[in-house]
């Protein structure tokens, strides 16, 4: 049986947990934590909707690392559009574009 999209996206979530780790030395406990409280997608939702970004956000910004950033995630890859609404997307391409990150 072939995995769901959003138990996928649960996967991918945890990679770029770890990829935040080994790739900017970026320890991002309280995202792992909320992956295990709310899922993948239950997070990226949460972190997306928020009304200023996350402060692994800004930590991966300060470190030239937008792009292990959920929202680079959500936005750089179509598979998992349709996960989200428009309006999350959007938000997630505003947030990203103000920091002069252009999406692949």
């Amino acid at each position: 049986m072939a995995p769901t999209l959003a138990a996928a996206f649960d996967r991918a979530m945890e990679d770029l947990y770890r990829r935040a780790r080994v790739e900017a030395g970026y320890n991002a406990t309280l995202f792992l934590h909320m992956l295990h409280e709310r899922g993948g997608l239950g997070t990226a939702r949460h972190l997306i909707n928020a009304d200023n970004p996350s402060e692994g956000y800004t930590r991966l910004f300060m470190a030239g690392r937008l792009d292990l950033t959920v929202e680079a995630v959500v936005v750089d890859e179509p598979r998992w559009h349709p996960l989200f609404t428009a309006d999350e997307l959007d938000k997630a391409r505003r947030r990203l574009a103000a920091c002069g990150y252009g999406h692949r």
